[in-house]
Formats: C-alpha cells, structure tokens, sequence
C-alpha cells in the first residue's frame, strides 16, 4: 500500500471519522490506473488518493457517499467504462468498497504540561487515543511533540477545560502544585462522568486534597475515588517511570 495513503488512513481512524477505501482490484482492457490504487471518501466527499481521476472516479465517489449514507457495510462492483460509465474506451474495472467505521475514541486530559506530564503524553502518544493538554505555560505545551492526536490548550483558567472535555475522559491533574490542583478535581468530579481523575502527589498531598475536596462540599463517595497518588506503586521517582506507572494505571482501568 501507499505510505502515504496508510498514513491518511490511520490518521483517519485516529480522528473517529467514518470513510470509505475504495481499491481497484482487478481490470481488462483499459484502465486508469494500476491495480491497488485507492481513494478515501468520506460523507462530504473526495478526502485522498486517487484510482486516475475523471469519470470513473466520479463513479467511485458518487457510490462510497451513498453506502456512508445508507450504512451499507463492505460491497464489491464491476463496472464496463462504456456501458456502465458512458467512456469512449472499453475495458472493465472491478472495485472493493471498504467501510471503515468510526469507533470510540479513548479521550484522555492531561492537566499540566510539567516534566512528568511530558512523559506521560509521550507515551500515551503511542496508544490509541486522543489527547489533550492543557497548561497556562506556553512554553512548557511548545515542549511537547506536534502530533494529529495532540490538542495543546493554553489557558490561566485550566478549571474551565473540564466543562468541555466528553463524559468517559480519563483526567490526570499534574499541574504546579495543589493550588491548581484544586479547582480542576473539583470541577471533574461535580461533573461525575468521568470514570478515572487522577493526581500526582504524595501521600500527605492526598489527604490534604481529599480534605479540602470535601470542604467544597464534594460528595465523600466522589472523593474516594479520587486516584492520589496517581499511578501504580511501581518503579522510581524519574519522570519516565512516574509516568510509566499512570499510563500502566490508565490501561488497566481502561480495560476493566
């Protein structure tokens, strides 16, 4: 396959969006192109690649949005370019139509963007996710890798991010100290559809964020599950174990 094409693929599928690759499987005669070429279609049209342009691609386009449309699965057509496409020159050309369906997405907020969090972004990287991270240091975001999976947000107001994150978002608060901390666990947990926030901190910062959560009237039972400190009790006190040690923590409860 085309690197190129794959690439735009796995982006794809990395975004949610549902498309369709369209291949060129066979021919006799005259074609337009070699067979193995592809086109990626979605509901609004042409996204990438090409099987050679011009009438029969039309016909490709025109029939991957009608299967996106009716939620047709996988389908297979062979077409006469003069009979069934109105072309001057004869040959046949035989396409498999595949849908790729958009699929959940494992959304993940990092709040901090700190030595650990850029570990821990690093590696979450390599996953199927979707991530964002959100910091008022624009330095510290500029660190991080630019990447299609990667939204960066810079904001004083880290709080305000949590009203926009989707219910099933895994929450890892590693900002400054328990000051920042603070109002983004709460918010969170307000909220109540979030089924993993996490902080990083020790022992002694746990409890004093469990205490101070329950002054701000956050229900004991929100605050119990409440992951400080964050991680596995695993590995040293280095950024890149730290986060090995969330990341291993987030898969497994990812998975339950």
């Amino acid at each position: 396959m085309n690197k190129p094409i794959l690439e735009r693929i796995l982006e794809l599928q990395d975004s949610g969006e549902t498309f369709i690759v369209a291949t060129l499987v066979n021919t006799r005669g005259s074609a337009p192109q070699e067979v193995g070429a592809k086109v990626l279609v979605g509901e609004r049209g042409y996204i990438d690649g090409t099987i050679g342009g011009g009438k029969v691609e039309e016909r490709v386009i025109a029939h991957s949005k009608e299967m996106l449309r009716t939620n047709m699965a996988n389908d297979y057509a062979e077409w006469n370019l003069q009979t069934d496409i109105k072309m001057t020159c004869g040959g046949v050309v035989s396409f498999f139509f595949e849908r790729v369906q958009k699929k959940p997405s494992w959304e993940i907020a990092v709040f901090g963007a700190g030595h650990v969090a850029q570990e821990v972004v690093r590696l979450l990287l390599k996953l199927e996710c979707s991530l964002t991270c959100v910091d008022p240091r624009q330095e510290w975001l500029d660190k991080l890798p630019e990447h299609h999976k990667l939204k960066k947000v810079q904001t004083s107001e880290m709080k305000d991010v949590v009203a926009l994150l989707r219910p099933g978002t895994f929450i890892a608060s590693m900002t400054m100290g328990h000051a920042f901390d603070l109002p983004i666990l709460q918010a969170a947990m307000e909220r109540n559809v979030f089924p993993y926030i996490g902080a990083i901190g020790s022992d002694s910062k746990a409890a004093v964020l469990r205490a101070d959560l329950k002054k701000q009237n956050v229900s004991p039972e929100l605050v119990s599950k409440l992951y400080c400190p964050i991680g596995e009790p695993i590995g040293n006190n280095t950024p890149v174990e730290i986060a090995i040690s969330i990341v291993a923590q987030m898969i497994k409860l990812r998975d339950l």
